[in-house]
């Protein structure tokens, strides 16, 4: 016991010696930007809500930025995900392969279609999706009808599959792509903390049919509330903006919907705040790598834990430094997150894996060792811009 609390006191020096702050949270928003005059403007204008020119310019911005073809914001990186699900087709009874080790929205955006999630183990090399094993899963419990993947034990079509890029860092999406067009699988990804993240020089969440951004407080930048939806479909986009838009035709003065829409477009007044969060994002990504380099330097002697560096062939946004413990150390993280909390140094672990939580137990799920290995071992660091 006190050789624990020795080691946690160690990791809590490491933390407290990159920098002379004694309160660190866990991700705070910087506003170092032109945040102020972008929301005096749109203050000004008088435009807040659904309509104004930030929306577009956020949007256009995304594209520039993340290559993608086509963004539409939205009022949140969840409804990014149910949107994106319902524009691919996802309804009652069809399953959506999901890493067990992902934060509940995951698994709630396939509810809201009456899907059902269908968790899938992870990879300790990116903390995401386990493609190899995934393979090995589908070979075996899958069959091919009418163009469908059926999963052999519950008889549904297995019609999507949504990758976490797990605190930032890519999975291997190419290689996950390659197998999931043999077994005719739609790629959603769920890009919700890896804005700024790239894998072989391209941006995570372009790779699949669609990808989902989060702009919550915590993530590299912030709108306040907002996520956002790319795709390189240009029909996909238009459907989505519709979707998302409340599904109202065009009219100067009619309210005409022809479709059961959703509430979900981004407020001018967040897109005014994204808009001057991405003009900083490459100096807080840089921020956040060189963080990862002085972490690195203080924990490079533990012999009980790592420090989780980017896979390889990506660069990451490092959204969330991650220190995990050895596999024989798994009773030090919670004597870790008690003696850095207690000293206001804000540490979290992973999220409980999905397929533990309550609403979800009884969906189906491959073995999920490794997902529920990370989650007893995963501490997330103080992560902030601005340390």
């Amino acid at each position: 016991m006190n050789n624990n609390l020795n080691i946690a006191n160690n990791v809590l020096s490491a933390i407290k010696a990159i920098t002379s702050k004694t309160t660190l949270p866990l991700s705070e928003p910087v506003f170092a930007g032109n945040e102020a005059i972008y929301l005096k403007e749109c203050i000004d204008s008088t435009f807040v809500s659904s309509v104004g020119k930030f929306v577009d310019d956020f949007e256009r911005n995304l594209e520039e930025y993340t290559g993608a073809k086509h963004a539409i914001s939205v009022v949140n990186g969840t409804s990014a995900l149910h949107i994106a699900l319902k524009v691919a087709g996802i309804s009652s009874g069809d399953e959506v392969l999901i890493p067990a080790l992902s934060f509940i929205a995951s698994a709630n955006a396939v509810a809201y279609c009456n899907g059902t999630p269908h968790f899938i183990d992870s990879d300790e090399a990116t903390m995401g999706v386990d493609v190899d094993k995934l393979k090995d899963y589908l070979t075996f419990s899958t069959e091919q009808r009418s163009g469908f993947c059926i999963n052999k034990r519950t008889n549904k079509a297995i019609k999507a599959i949504m990758p976490v890029h797990t605190f930032g860092h890519p999975v291997r999406i190419d290689n996950l792509i390659d197998l999931t067009n043999k077994h005719n699988i739609k790629v959603i990804e769920d890009a919700a903390e890896s804005i700024g993240s790239f894998y072989k020089g391209k941006h995570t969440g372009t790779f699949g049919l669609m990808g989902a951004l989060s702009f919550n407080g915590n993530k590299t930048i912030t709108t306040g509330g907002g996520g956002a939806i790319l795709t390189n479909d240009a029909s996909l986009a238009s459907l989505v903006k519709h979707l998302t838009t409340t599904a109202k035709k065009a009219h100067r003065w009619e309210f005409i919907h022809d479709e059961i829409g959703f509430n979900y477009r981004m407020p001018n007044i967040n897109a005014a705040l994204g808009c001057a969060q991405l003009e900083c994002i490459s100096q807080k990504i840089e921020s956040k790598r060189m963080l990862f380099e002085r972490y690195s330097s203080k924990f490079n002697t533990f012999k009980d834990l790592i420090l989780f560096n980017e896979p390889v062939n990506c660069k990451s946004n490092y959204w969330l430094q991650t220190i995990i413990l050895k596999k024989d150390n798994i009773q030090l993280r919670d004597k870790i997150l008690q003696v850095t909390n207690d000293a206001s140094i804000y540490t979290r672990p992973a999220w409980q894996t999905l397929n533990s939580q309550k609403p979800f137990q009884n969906s189906p799920s491959m073995d999920l060792s490794c997902a529920e290995s990370l989650y007893k071992r995963i501490i997330n660091i103080p992560s902030s811009t601005n340390i």
